[in-house]
């Protein structure tokens, strides 16, 4: 992140890199919803036409398994019966949520109210900024979350809109802080890029588009392996059944 004091830095110069970063943050922005989005259509449209192949095909998987030990249903039926130890019991209960608060939860979020609250706004771009933060402070008091309060703090001491006056030096620190701010903002937006690309999913798309690239449908290919495989399934578990 960068410093508050390029002491030489012009302010029509620090504007200019406001602007531009302003135009890339939407840039990024817009490519994030673009993979996103796509991500979800090729999910449904992987699911339609492979998915339901992949359940039959493990529906028809456990009936084998479940011929082939006869008992394993009955077995299963009857240790689920079986009435859990206590103690078990009540370690997969959830814990509940905190009912908080210590003095020092409480005290700080009043600190914090007093700071960000909407009220104190000077336009309706820094309310709105403020009356998020606020939505974010009461969840954090509501779990007792005193870590969670002092980021929420420390984020607004550090933001632009807690810069008051308008004299040059205000201008420039505010300027300072939101070429800050956007540069955090590309980060977490590249990160976010890098975890979908990355995630099995993306991984799966970028194998299939791939793969079309040079002239091959693996959807298809996938679809019609199963469709043997369910068949060979099928043939072996009518095999298994007593005759009728």
């Amino acid at each position: 992140m960068r410093t508050e004091t390029p002491g030489g830095d012009d302010l029509e110069a620090l504007g200019s890199r406001v602007a531009e970063l302003d135009a890339l943050l939407a840039e990024r922005s817009a490519e994030v919803l673009r993979v996103k989005a796509e991500l979800n259509t090729f999910k449904v449209t992987y699911r339609q036409q492979v998915g339901s192949l992949h359940e039959q095909l493990e529906q028809l998987e456990l009936d084998i398994a479940e011929a082939e030990l006869g008992e394993l249903a009955k077995n299963a039926a009857n240790r689920a019966s079986v009435p859990k130890d206590p103690a078990a019991a009540a370690a997969e209960r959830p814990e509940p949520l905190p009912r908080f608060t210590s003095d020092a939860v409480r005290k700080l979020f009043r600190d914090v109210a007093r700071t960000i609250h909407p009220d104190l706004a000077r336009d309706e771009a820094t309310k709105d900024r403020r009356h998020t933060l606020m939505i974010e402070a009461n969840r954090a008091y509501a779990l007792g979350d005193e870590e969670l309060l002092r980021s929420i703090l420390q984020a607004w001491e550090k933001s632009p809109e807690a810069v008051e006056g308008s004299d040059p030096e205000a201008m420039r620190l505010r300027l300072v802080r939101r070429i800050a701010e956007l540069e955090e903002q590309l980060a977490m937006l590249a990160a976010g890029l890098a975890a979908m690309t990355e995630s099995p999913l993306g991984k799966l798309k970028a194998t299939v588009d791939d793969a079309a690239r040079k002239g091959k449908d693996l959807v298809k290919e996938t679809v019609r392996q199963l469709k043997r495989d369910i068949m060979a399934a099928t043939n072996r578990l009518d095999a298994m059944r007593p005759p009728s």
